[in-house]
């Protein structure tokens, strides 16, 4: 049995936090834009195309931090049996999704200039492709499967599997020869990119985490309101 949950609270608290986001998450894009475009400096190899950075690698790194609270998600919800934490799990994918097609497109736009290609099936490219896959596959399952506990057990095994592409993607450059560069940023070692250049990607990841948050809240307010419904008409 799933454990019972009250939305009330959250459905509120969820108004307030969207209002207060919406404001700040405007002015620190326009911020980051600015500096992104204006202020920034270009590469001394790449010139001006290196801007495409700053919105390519915020959204790189938001779509697989997405698809690993999916993944995370869908554990707890396989052990505990909590149906919000699905819900969660549901409401962050599409975005997350969204997220990682533009990951994609700006890798893109930007290979053809440094590489002289759109695409090739390296390690990175081909990994992170099979991570939109992931995507598409969890958000149609829930989509077109109309037995919710049947939808919810089989998007929770897709979001496990998941999981275990995202080091794939990360370690990828280091594991095998492809045309990306290693990581500029780590969590062990000291940046290699110039402040000029961390600074503007650095606010335009927060922007983009907020409005992340703020279309997550959105839909998880959704998400909750139908489960509130569904639960009244199951006990009339």
């Amino acid at each position: 049995m799933y454990k019972k949950f009250l939305p009330n609270k959250i459905l509120s608290l969820n108004n307030k936090i969207i209002i207060n986001l919406l404001i700040p998450m405007l002015l620190i894009f326009l911020l980051g834009l600015t500096y992104a475009l204006l202020l920034s400096p270009s590469d001394y190899i790449q010139g001006d195309s290196v801007r495409i950075m700053y919105v390519h690698v915020p959204s790189s790194f938001i779509a697989l931090g997405s698809f690993g609270f999916i993944g995370i998600c869908s554990i707890l919800n396989l052990v505990f049996k909590i149906k919000f934490v699905s819900l969660m799990a549901k409401s962050i994918a599409p975005v997350g999704c969204i997220f990682s097609i533009v990951s994609i497109v700006t890798g893109s736009l930007w290979g053809k200039p440094t590489w002289g290609v759109w695409w090739v099936w390296d390690a990175r490219l081909t990994s992170m492709f099979i991570l939109l896959l992931f995507y598409v596959i969890y958000i149609f399952l829930w989509k077109y499967l109309k037995n919710f506990e049947r939808a919810n057990k089989l998007t929770s095994i897709v979001g496990i599997i998941g999981l275990f592409n995202l080091p794939i993607i990360k370690y990828s450059v280091n594991w095998w020869n492809t045309l990306h560069q290693p990581s500029s940023i780590t969590l062990t070692s000291a940046p290699t990119i110039h402040y000029t250049m961390l600074i503007p990607l650095v606010i335009m990841l927060v922007a983009m985490i907020i409005y992340l948050l703020i279309i997550f809240l959105m839909k998880y307010k959704t998400e909750l309101m139908k489960l509130k419904i569904n639960t009244k008409n199951k006990n009339n």
